[in-house]
């Protein structure tokens, strides 16, 4: 599970050969993506779903008063601490950890 405080916004990540999966499980927030160069918000709330294509820059922002939490699957399994590659997106990274 990935969680994330109230106000915290992770940093901007695409993957290098992995697709994920995400279901939120609790709190409020937003996820923006970048894909084929069309950028978008998605609203995440308890019971969201979505997929995160290979290649797909990605970010999470906590709007609510409690974390923002998640259960996560990548495909194939996640290959090692290479797989992630920092981008640019559209919030800065307020992490509190």
């Amino acid at each position: 599970m990935t969680e994330f405080g109230p106000g915290e916004v992770s940093r901007p990540t695409q993957h290098r050969t992995v697709s994920e999966a995400w279901y939120i499980v609790q709190g409020l927030g937003w996820m923006w993506r970048r894909q084929d160069g069309a950028e978008r918000e998605i609203d995440l709330r308890p019971g969201a779903a979505l997929t995160i294509p290979v290649g797909t820059a990605f970010q999470f922002r906590n709007t609510g008063l409690e974390p923002l939490a998640a259960v996560g699957v990548t495909r194939p399994p996640w290959p090692g601490e290479d797989e992630a590659m920092e981008v640019a997106g559209a919030w800065a990274p307020q992490l509190t950890a």
